[in-house]
C-alpha cells in the first residue's frame, strides 16, 4: 500500500465532493423540449432541479440562450438572486429571484423560443452557483446576459448546464408543403 493512500472499505466510504448537476423533470439532458415550453404552446417556464451544491453558495442565476447558425446568441431568460435554500424552479416559476431581460423582444420576462428555419435547435439552461449575490448597476430591465455574466463572473462557484433540442413543426412546412406551425397557425413574423 502506498502511504496516504486508502484500500478497501474506508476507501469506499469518502465519494468526495457531490457534483453540481441541472436537470428537469420534463426533459432529459440531450432531449426534446417539450412544445408546452415553447411559443407554439403556452409559452411556460422548464421546471428545473439541482442539487450537489457547492458549500459557500450564497445564490443562484439561470440564464436559457442558444446560440444560432450565424454564431450570435440569444437569450430567453435571465433570472437572478435566486435564494441560497431554493433548489428548484416550478413550471411558470413567480416570485423567485429577479428577471433580467430577454434578446427576443427586449421585456424583462420569460421570450419562449419560436426558432425560425429548418432542422433542431439547441437550447442552454445554465445554473449558476454563486459565492455573493450579483452586484448590478442597473435596473433589472437592463440586466442582459452579458450585464448579468460580467457581473458574477468573479463569483462562480460552479455552473451546471442542461441542453435541450426542439424543431419547430411549421419551420418544416417550406419542405414538407406545409405552413405555420403544423397547427394551420401562421408562423410569427419575427424569429426567435
Amino acid at each position: 500500500m502506498i502511504a496516504g493512500q486508502l484500500v478497501g472499505p474506508m476507501a469506499a466510504q469518502d465519494p468526495g465532493p457531490a457534483r453540481f448537476v441541472l436537470r428537469s423533470p420534463e426533459v432529459a439532458d440531450g432531449g426534446i423540449l417539450p412544445v408546452d415550453f415553447t411559443g407554439d404552446g403556452s409559452g411556460a417556464t422548464l421546471p428545473l432541479e439541482w442539487d450537489g451544491v457547492p458549500q459557500g453558495t450564497a445564490s443562484f442565476a439561470v440564464i436559457m440562450h442558444h446560440v444560432d447558425p450565424e454564431g450570435m446568441t440569444k437569450w430567453y431568460w435571465t433570472l437572478y438572486n435566486i435564494p441560497a435554500d431554493v433548489r428548484s424552479l416550478p413550471k411558470n416559476v413567480k416570485g423567485v429571484g429577479t428577471l433580467g431581460n430577454n434578446s427576443v423582444n427586449g421585456r424583462t420576462a420569460y421570450a419562449p423560443p419560436h426558432s425560425r428555419g429548418p432542422g433542431e435547435k439547441t437550447y442552454i439552461y445554465t445554473v449558476y452557483a454563486l459565492s455573493a449575490p450579483p452586484q448590478l448597476g442597473v435596473e433589472p430591465a437592463n440586466v442582459s446576459r452579458e450585464v448579468l455574466l460580467a457581473a458574477i463572473k468573479d463569483s462562480i462557484l460552479a455552473s451546471a448546464e442542461l441542453k435541450v433540442v426542439y424543431t419547430r413543426q411549421g419551420a418544416q412546412g417550406a419542405h414538407d408543403g406545409g405552413s405555420g406551425d403544423g397547427r394551420g397557425v401562421p408562423p410569427p413574423p419575427r424569429g426567435r
